[in-house]
């Protein structure tokens, strides 16, 4: 058995070598939802626009981020890069000036008790009591941002957004020829702020509560094995939240990060078995070795995110997430081109000491 694992090894190196090379041909992105802190993750996809050698594959998302992952490609369709930068900017900023007409406001940090008072309030009186025509200013916005027929057409980049169906707590997974204003709005329908979504004969309250984003789909669909996770909902919370305002909003963050944390755990067993002599000759073998799980972590370049309130849509507060973002994306394309650029010299060194003359 010994023997046969070390010839596995032999043959997997032998077939899965490559030489290291930054930035990838095409990535596919994972966008985890967590209220306007997405703000964060439109600033790193502004970013990643900048960068005409990488191409987007599949773009996964829940919540806020299955809204960036549609604005980006309904961008793409409609104009490009550019016009897909314009696009994430103009919807944050519009969100932010409809904020007064959303169930509750913007609950600013600013305005002290603002987050608690609301988390109150929405567990004594539902949408359906203080919303019964179901106004909702996101849909109109979405409706006038986005061009889903045209979204739907051209297909960009492949498109999986994540929604919870309340009748099992189930995730749904609506893909390209799938979305539209409902599917978005099903992924980002926060059950104390809005009524669900009926989509057929099923309702659906926000994805982040099942898949935050979708990881295996978007593995078993990606043609890059390079993906992406952009996280920006904070892991790490405070010693010991004891206000009503902090326990809430720490239960809002466990619960947020729990299918994120499974997900990765299982993709961690697949790779495991994927890398086995049985797994070598599996018809996705060589894909789940090759997998290589990249993450931009937000509570890592904001500080004191932990402590912020997710509803707060002041342009500020967006406008510095954003900023963020856009620096943490920089840091990331940075950090991966040293190491393969170093990579690169190390493999050109050791050519030239077996073969002088013959570096490449």
């Amino acid at each position: 058995m010994r023997m046969l694992e070390l010839l596995g090894r032999q043959i997997m190196q032998a077939f899965d070598r490559a030489t290291p090379k930054w930035p990838p041909q095409a990535l596919s992105l994972a966008l985890q939802g967590g209220g306007s802190f997405g703000a964060f993750t439109s600033g790193v996809l502004d970013r990643l626009l900048t960068e005409p050698d990488i191409r987007f594959d599949t773009l996964s998302g829940a919540s806020a981020g299955a809204i960036n992952a549609v604005l980006l490609a309904a961008g793409l369709a409609e104009g490009g890069r550019e016009a897909a930068r314009e696009k994430l900017e103009t919807f944050w900023r519009r969100l932010s000036h409809a904020a007064p007409f959303l169930p509750f406001g913007s609950t600013g940090a600013m305005i002290p008790g603002a987050a608690g008072t609301l988390s109150f309030w929405t567990r004594l009186v539902s949408p359906y009591q203080y919303n019964p025509f179901d106004l909702n200013p996101l849909r109109a916005i979405l409706n006038e941002e986005i061009d889903f027929e045209r979204l739907r057409r051209k297909k960009p980049v492949g498109l999986l957004i994540s929604a919870t169906r309340v009748s099992d707590g189930r995730a749904r997974i609506f893909r390209n020829e799938e979305i539209d204003a409902d599917a978005v709005l099903a992924s980002a329908c926060l059950p104390l702020l809005h009524h669900a979504i009926m989509i057929g004969e099923e309702t659906y309250w926000d994805g982040g509560y099942s898949s935050n984003p979708p990881l295996h789909e978007l593995v078993t669909t990606s043609a890059t094995p390079e993906i992406l996770i952009v996280q920006i909902t904070p892991a790490q919370g405070i010693a010991m939240p004891t206000s009503s305002q902090e326990i809430m909003r720490r239960l809002d963050q466990i619960t947020f990060n729990a299918s994120l944390l499974a997900e990765t755990g299982r993709l961690a067993r697949y790779a495991d078995i994927y890398r086995g002599i049985p797994g070598y000759f599996a018809r996705d073998g060589r894909k789940w070795r090759q997998l290589t799980l990249h993450r931009i972590i937000a509570e890592e370049q904001v500080a004191h995110l932990a402590e912020a309130n997710a509803s707060n849509l002041d342009w500020n507060f967006l406008s510095d997430l954003r900023e963020h973002g856009r620096d943490a994306a920089e840091n990331w394309l940075r950090s991966k081109a040293e190491k393969a650029s170093a990579a690169i010299s190390r493999n050109e060194a050791v050519n030239e000491s077996i073969c002088p003359g013959n570096a490449l």
